[in-house]
């Protein structure tokens, strides 16, 4: 990944993380917690790709396991963010244009059902059943109701960002410098620069022919 992209990813994250802890888990909601955390990754998987969304799925849910008030074993959403990230990204729209909002929601209720449903199994796997005591029905329901509402105030957002991050700035500058460099060169090779040499060497070739004919002409009359 370049930087710029590692640096606006690591931006949105630690940012929907804080956002995530701080405020959306003190709502006391029925059911699930809105989560701002697998939105940015879908936001930025739907423009990076399945490769960057998988890189950024795995960064986000270790940050998730390991940020306060984490209950969990560390890597397991880590795991599960890794999943959706590079699933997602392979919904990443051809060019980069999205041609509805139809799409991206219902990425965004793939996501929430696929990735609750996911935690429920790893948890499973490693002996955590808090999900069959709250409901494994609601939770899937509210996951995926919480996270619709909130993805239109938030993936359009953070799809602009990444596509306008996309754009660097230090590669545009590079390629117009060569792109100066390529006008000051087809300026030099087809404008006055090497005219004007061409026209002084002329000059040069005539001023000698020239010479040497008068030379000539004076030997002639010399000979006469």
């Amino acid at each position: 990944m370049r930087f710029n992209r590692l640096l606006l990813s690591t931006t949105l994250v630690v940012v929907a993380m804080v956002v995530q802890v701080c405020v959306l888990a003190r709502l006391q909601l029925p059911g699930a917690v809105p989560d701002l955390v697998l939105l940015t990754v879908v936001g930025l998987a739907l423009v990076y790709g399945h490769v960057g969304g998988a890189f950024i799925g795995f960064g986000a849910g270790l940050l998730s396991d390991l940020a306060p008030p984490a209950d969990h074993a560390a890597g397991r959403y880590a795991l599960v963010l890794c999943v959706v990230g590079y699933l997602v990204g392979l919904a990443k729209p051809d060019k980069g244009q999205l041609r509805s909002a139809a799409g991206p929601m219902a990425v965004v209720v793939a996501a929430a059902i696929g990735s609750t449903l996911l935690y429920a199994m790893v948890g499973a796997l490693v002996g955590d059943t808090a999900a069959r005591h709250v409901g494994l029905g609601s939770l899937l329901f509210t996951a995926a109701l919480y996270d619709l509402l909130l993805a239109p105030f938030t993936v359009p957002f953070i799809i602009a960002l990444a596509r306008r991050a996309d754009n660097d700035p230090l590669a545009e500058s590079s390629s117009g410098s060569v792109k100066a460099a390529d006008v000051t060169a087809g300026w030099l090779s087809s404008g006055t620069g090497l005219r004007i040499g061409n026209q002084r060497g002329g000059l040069r070739l005539k001023a000698a022919k020239a010479r040497s004919s008068r030379a000539g002409r004076i030997k002639g009359v010399k000979r006469l």
